[in-house]
């Protein structure tokens, strides 16, 4: 239970928050259109009206949370504010993209039923114009303002407009159109498949949302949605005049003609905050975009990973931290984010880039990967630098016992953390309050051990050489191999160095198996705090995430964090 708290108490409580206001609003603005003022509206549109406007409403208050969690300024601002004091509370604000796709798919959601019951409120509206019967309360309110432009119910005016006319001719039906095909386009373009293949199309088209909000800004302006005045309610109180429809506005009658308003639009209430709070977001942006950066070496290493070191002024860093890199001469627009492969104490900081894109294939041309021949400093492509941003690794020193488990080039932000605990170690640091880390490592093949092995060997070497051999453990997982391959590699596995990495440890066929692991270092580490951070795909995150909160032997507790970004 206590595990359970640690890892999730906090998440469940937002989003139980986070739902809870959404019900909120919507039972709230669902009853406030069964009012008098909405009575004859109601005439005519029935139920369909509440359900336009209740999810309305719950549109605006999601859609006033979901540019928050990409302000990575505020959330880095907020993370180094919040750490001192809750621990727990800081780690919630690495789950921001997570709470970003659930605003987005509940702004999805609202949407549809905002839409369809407005498609049964235009055929409603339709038919009332249709009925040409003087008796029917819906035809004679349809006829309300016919005559001298007074304030009308019905927007359809006469038998002769469609609703698709009003449709594609007032401002509520062209920003409708445009809000919904802009959120379709945001929203399939974001699947996994389409982001991880084709990141240049996710990328664009998500920045139709300055479309999305405008549209959503001026939505209400064409005021269609119309109640009854609260001065009329005083001349024509629905529930004793509606019977009495053909006497309105005679003489002796105390029934007068009802009046008709919409409500003054609203939704700028809600999101001009989050919009103006992005909008200085990116001009910090901006001006980041424009401090010059140096790259001062480029390395290629095998498997085709691509090292830049670099150096800006004024650049400070933590361990696992992440940046944005531009490069104007690929793209002026794109921004991709990589993880530090760099330590704290280096005079550079470093990030490693696995050539997998379009954007990342043109990058390593631009310097010189292709060729055989050493690239000169001055012809190597200017970069720009968004961030450092904070990320749940920068926690990893607060733990006494941590697991870093890393898949494929997922392994970057690792680099970050043995490099500093290394130089923490040999300055003699005691502020260091990590004594025991455990790495685990998992790749599909043995090209993507090279480029990091380099490191391994060089951190094995100096901590036998200090006596800490037992400060670090490391396993390496090869998941998926030729079967060949794997019978040669254990023929030299009682070598002194492993064939493939070079290391001491031996090289592990298979995938890890997590329930011993952990229960291997919850009797190690009785009555621990174990942190565990992860880099890697969501499929592993839900294991692990399993395991810590399964494993709860002797009072030790496992931390999940996972890098999100």
């Amino acid at each position: 239970m206590g595990n359970l708290v640690a890892n999730q108490g906090l998440s469940v409580i937002v989003i139980l928050v986070w739902l809870g206001i959404n019900a909120f609003l919507f039972v709230h603005f669902y009853m406030a259109f069964l009012t008098p003022r909405w009575f004859y509206t109601r005439v005519l549109l029935g139920h369909a009206l509440s359900w336009a406007r209740a999810p309305a409403a719950a549109l605006n208050f999601n859609c006033m949370l979901i540019l928050l969690p990409v302000c990575r300024n505020l959330l880095s601002f907020l993370r180094g504010s919040i750490q001192f004091c809750s621990r727990t509370a800081a780690r919630q604000l690495d789950r921001n993209l997570t709470f970003h796709k659930l605003v987005a798919y509940m702004i999805a959601f609202h949407t549809a039923v905002h839409i369809i019951a407005h498609l049964f409120n235009f055929e409603f509206f339709w038919d009332a114009q249709l009925t040409n019967d003087t008796s029917s309360l819906p035809y004679v309110l349809s006829q309300i303002g016919n005559n001298d432009n007074a304030s009308f119910l019905n927007p359809i005016r006469n038998n002769h407009t469609s609703p698709t006319l009003i449709t594609f001719t007032t401002i509520a039906g062209l920003t409708g159109v445009a809000i919904t095909l802009a959120l379709i386009l945001i929203i399939t373009s974001s699947m996994e498949v389409i982001r991880r293949s084709y990141f240049e199309v996710f990328w664009y088209t998500h920045h139709l949302f300055v479309i999305f909000f405008m549209g959503l800004v001026f939505h209400g302006y064409g005021r269609i949605v119309r109640g009854q005045t609260v001065s009329s309610l005083r001349t024509n109180q629905p529930e004793r005049c509606f019977n009495h429809s053909d006497t309105w506005g005679e003489d002796g009658s105390d029934c007068a003609v009802p009046e008709f308003a919409g409500n003054p639009p609203g939704t700028w209430k809600w999101v001009l905050a989050p919009m103006i709070l992005y909008v200085c977001e990116r001009l910090v942006r901006f001006y980041r975009s424009h401090q010059k950066v140096v790259i001062t070496k480029v390395v290629m290493h095998p498997s085709k990973t691509l090292e830049l070191q670099m150096k800006r002024k004024g650049f400070r860093m933590e361990v696992g931290q992440y940046v944005f890199i531009q490069c104007p001469s690929v793209s002026r627009l794109e921004w991709h984010p990589f993880t530090l492969t760099s330590a704290p104490e280096e005079d550079y900081f470093s990030a490693h880039i696995r050539i997998v894109g379009d954007w990342t294939e043109a990058l390593y041309q631009a310097c010189g990967g292709d060729r055989t021949e050493p690239q000169e400093a001055w012809k190597l492509p200017k970069v720009a630098i968004d961030g450092p941003f904070g990320t749940a690794s920068e926690d990893v020193f607060r733990y006494e016992v941590v697991m870093l488990v890393g898949a494929g080039i997922g392994v970057t932000p690792f680099a970050s953390i043995l490099k500093s605990v290394w130089y923490k170690h040999i300055q003699k640091n005691q502020e260091v309050y990590t004594k025991k880390i455990y790495f685990y490592w998992l790749c599909p093949e043995t090209q993507a051990f090279e480029w990091f092995a380099d490191l391994l060997q060089s951190l094995e070497g100096q901590m036998n050489d200090k006596g800490m051999s037992d400060f670090l453990s490391y396993n390496i997982y090869l998941t998926r191999w030729k079967e060949t391959e794997a019978a040669h590699f254990r023929v030299h596995h009682e070598a002194e160095n492993d064939p493939i990495t070079g290391l001491k440890q031996k090289t592990l066929y298979g995938k890890p198996n997590w329930d011993n692991e952990f229960t291997n270092i919850s009797t190690k580490h009785p009555g621990t705090k174990v942190g565990v951070f992860l880099c890697g795909p969501p499929q592993l995150g839900k294991a692990l995430e399993k395991q810590c909160l399964s494993h709860s032997e002797a009072d030790t507790q496992f931390i999940f964090n996972k890098e999100n970004f």
